[in-house]
């Protein structure tokens, strides 16, 4: 039987941090509240539940274990290989978060290997810029190759992208932001309440006069450190940064309560209004889960806030904790592990952490049964969305930031001698300030996949060796036969000279000697 995985690669619109701003009359009116009313003291009546990721009858999620970072959550176990003919359709939300990446990398070069609960296959695959055609008159460009798998002899890959549209720093809209910032005991130390405040310092450098700065603190109490400031009245901001310590329990909830109820008054149709939480993720006083935290600001969600995460420190980090909060707060999660990838986050990418470019992202895929025998996703487990739910706008999707691009990989089993089309792409989102709904579809041919994988491009190959070492460090035997060694010899011939690329291949050989995921007997398929 002839076999092909498709590697969907939804290098979609622009943004690390992505801003999803469902403000305006028409959200006024839904939630029945103002974004007046929302900063005011009385009780928020929240009228609209959040939506979890629908899971479609495809994906199956194991029993809540616990994770080692002391949280409690329902851990998915990987897709499981799916006939299309009993399901044709594969539906998910995109993904823009990088943090279980970039906590991996920490990890290793600390001589360990990653916990395999918090190793997320498209967060590894999305931590990396692939070059792609830029987008025409569109917010995005879609674009698809594919060759021979390096997982499974007789398969494929399949590579479909989106790209986002750039957008220069000063030509993105004012951003009203507040820092809510973790100073319990628990963020004590340089790579922790230290690098928070350089992360802090890079950021205000990147931005200019039309945004606002405001700083909230939560550690035993909550505390207002500074008003809404002009991003270029840097002394004072940095003043404010500077005066920062760490110590006392963990009132999270509140912090967070209060962190909205200052963004919200920042809330317009033509400027951005974020909540930024730099944290470790440790919540110890009051609310303590992420479900009870939305419950009291997912008003504010509503009013067009928009959330990102932004992780520091090992050991006890709730990465968990910190991914759904920015999922469920229209925004995306990231870790910092250096000076380096806090200049990559606030600096370098700064437009697209701050401007989002779409909303509510889905994409589907629908397999023609005549050439596609079997499927799998690999990874967004815990995105995955019901099929039914693609063209339902209400239900959550994934907001996208200015140049970002997003990566999804499928394994397929082709029918004998397929031919012709074998997919469509469908890929829906909401413009995001309201103006719409918007959705592209696309197709996927067998001449598209059907090469030897060193005849496709460095981009293909490398996103294939992330994803596969991914797939093998949080346990997946699906991977058959595929090895560390497979994954680091095909990244090291696709790196292009770049040090991001480099640097992959030399934590994989960490993670090889560190431990050899066991594998059954392997012929190379490329």
């Amino acid at each position: 039987m002839t076999s092909k995985i498709i590697f969907i690669s939804t290098s979609v619109l622009l943004g690390i941090f992505a801003l999803a701003t469902l403000f305006g009359d028409n959200l006024r009116r839904l939630n029945g509240m103002s974004a007046d009313a929302l900063a005011g003291d009385d009780h928020v009546s929240q009228r609209k539940t959040f939506r979890n990721f629908g899971m479609s009858n495809t994906y199956d999620d194991a029993p809540p274990a616990p994770s080692p970072q002391g949280n409690t959550h329902v851990q998915a176990q990987p897709n499981a290989r799916v006939d299309a003919r009993h399901d044709a359709l594969s539906t998910f939300a995109i993904d823009v978060d990088t943090a279980s990446y970039t906590l991996a990398r920490a990890t290793l070069n600390q001589g360990a290997l990653p916990v395999a609960s918090g190793v997320r296959v498209e967060e590894w695959v999305n931590a990396f810029r692939y070059e792609l055609p830029q987008p025409k008159d569109a917010p995005f460009s879609v674009s698809m190759e594919g060759g021979r798998s390096p997982f499974t002899a007789g398969r494929h890959v399949l590579k479909v992208s989106l790209k986002g549209r750039e957008v220069a720093n000063e030509d993105r809209l004012p951003a009203h932001l507040v820092f809510l910032v973790d100073t319990s005991g628990s963020m004590s130390g340089p790579d922790r309440i230290g690098l928070a405040k350089e992360s802090l310092r890079l950021l205000v450098e990147s931005l200019n006069a039309r945004d606002t700065v405001a700083l909230v603190t939560y550690a035993g109490s909550v505390s207002d450190v500074l008003p809404p400031t002009p991003a270029n009245q840097r002394e004072r901001i940095f003043a404010a940064i500077d005066s920062l310590g760490a110590g006392g329990g963990t009132a999270m909830g509140s912090g967070l309560e209060l962190a909205y109820r200052h963004a919200v008054r920042g809330v317009s149709s033509g400027s951005v209004a974020r909540v930024i939480v730099l944290s470790d993720g440790d919540a110890n006083i009051g609310d303590t889960g992420a479900d009870p935290m939305l419950e009291k600001v997912r008003a504010y969600v509503r009013e067009g806030v928009t959330l990102t995460t932004v992780g520091f420190g090992m050991g006890n980090y709730r990465d968990a904790l910190m991914e759904k909060l920015a999922d469920s707060g229209n925004g995306q999660s990231v870790y910092i592990d250096s000076r380096d990838e806090a200049r990559r986050v606030f600096q370098r990418e700064v437009a697209g952490t701050l401007e989002t470019i779409a909303r509510d992202v889905k994409v589907q895929v629908e397999f023609d049964t005549r050439a596609v025998k079997t499927y799998r996703l690999i990874g967004y487990e815990n995105r995955a969305v019901a099929d039914a739910d693609f063209r339902n706008d209400e239900v959550d999707g994934g907001e996208i930031g200015a140049g970002h691009s997003v990566t999804a990989l499928y394994e397929l089993e082709l029918k004998p001698g397929a031919e012709g089309s074998l997919a469509t792409v469908r890929v829906r989102g909401q413009r995001p300030r309201g103006s719409g709904a918007f959705e592209t579809a696309q197709q996927v041919t067998a001449a598209q996949v059907d090469r030897p994988l060193a005849q496709s491009s460095t981009e293909l190959r490398f996103a294939a060796a992330v994803a596969g070492a991914a797939d093998l460090l949080r346990g997946n035997g699906h991977a058959s036969g595929f090895t560390l060694e497979h994954a680091i010899s095909l990244a090291d011939d696709a790196t292009n000279g770049r040090p991001e690329r480099r640097e992959f291949v030399n934590l994989m050989r960490k993670a090889a000697g560190l431990n050899r995921p066991r594998s059954v007997s392997y012929t190379q398929a490329y």
